[in-house]
């Protein structure tokens, strides 16, 4: 279900994400973060893992659009200030061409072993349309880690983790920003669908 606070508190979580993701874009034009065709430089904390051929070739959409692949992207994931049991992954477009989440509208997360399921998707999150991607262009995702009051001693801390833009892709690693372990219940964990805005993502 949605995240509600009060008006005071959500400037106050807003104003905090905002700066946390004003400092993600500028890492990433910075040459930071996980891009699927580059290893990653000093600042990232995960080299990258690329996807081959998993994804396939880009698929031409209507308008001159494709669906967006790890080449094309670059990841960046990490804690969210101030929201227990919540991380912020975004992902921007670092191509020269228009691609969407057209065929798979959240992203595919795994924790851990390959063998679990990816991570269920947020239903109540899925936007009205599909998130499309211009060139250098953002979007964002928020992923629920674990529920608050859930069992002790369930899941495991993390450092970094899978995200996959289809079903049969192999999966592209993502580390933290920051470097530090985010607990994680897989069983709990969920993802919402990928969000055109960050004010989007706040809402979950």
């Amino acid at each position: 279900m949605p995240f509600t606070v009060t008006a005071t508190a959500r400037r106050a979580v807003a104003a905090g994400l905002t700066a946390a993701a004003l400092s993600l874009t500028a890492a990433c034009h910075g040459g930071a973060g996980t891009k699927a065709d580059d290893s990653a430089t000093a600042v990232s904390p995960v080299p990258t893992s690329p996807s081959p051929g998993g994804d396939g070739a880009l698929s031409p959409r209507p308008g001159g659009r494709a669906a967006c692949t790890p080449e094309m992207l670059r990841f960046h994931a990490g804690a969210m200030p101030r929201r227990d049991h919540r991380m912020l992954l975004t992902v921007t477009n670092y191509s020269d061409r228009t691609c969407d989440f057209a065929t798979q509208r959240y992203p595919l997360l795994r924790f851990g072993e390959g063998r679990r399921p990816a991570v269920p998707a947020i239903e109540n999150s899925r936007p009205h349309s599909v998130v499309t991607l211009a060139p250098n262009a953002t979007a964002y995702a928020t992923v629920t880690t674990s529920t608050a009051g859930g069992p002790h001693g369930r899941g495991r801390k993390i450092s970094q983790f899978g995200v996959a833009l289809a079903a049969r892709a192999t999966p592209t690693q993502v580390g933290l920003d920051d470097g530090a372990p985010v607990h994680v219940d897989p069983r709990a964990a969920r993802v919402t669908y990928w969000l055109p805005s960050l004010t989007a993502a706040l809402k979950w």
